[in-house]
């Protein structure tokens, strides 16, 4: 089973910035797509950006030109640059490939709040 092993979040003030690590168990990872998902309290998870195997990378409107999604297929990793956060980013992040895998790692909580 693929494992997903996301890290990195925490408590900011609005305008802070993060970054969310994810280390996953699949092989081989550098042909797929990843992505960055969040899910906030009594909403369902959404898409926040992804990234293909050849690098081009997709945001949600909603913080596309506040963060940005890398990965280092030597490292099996996949990256989630936040800036400019804001209040309606707090939600717990997970990773995972696109399509999805069945299996979802226990997330990172990303708080926005001053």
């Amino acid at each position: 089973q693929v494992q997903f092993v996301e890290s990195g979040g925490g408590s900011v003030q609005p305008g802070g910035s993060l970054r969310l690590s994810c280390v996953v168990s699949l092989s081989p990872f550098r042909i797929n797509t990843m992505g960055w998902f969040r899910q906030a309290p009594g909403k369902d998870r959404e898409l926040v950006a992804h990234i293909t195997n050849g690098l081009i990378a997709n945001y949600a409107h909603s913080v596309e030109g506040r963060f940005a999604i890398s990965r280092d297929n030597d490292k099996n990793s996949v990256y989630l640059e936040m800036n400019s956060l804001k209040p309606e980013d707090t939600a717990v992040y997970y990773c995972n490939r696109l399509p999805n895998l069945p299996s979802w790692g226990q997330g990172t909580q990303v708080t926005v709040s001053s």
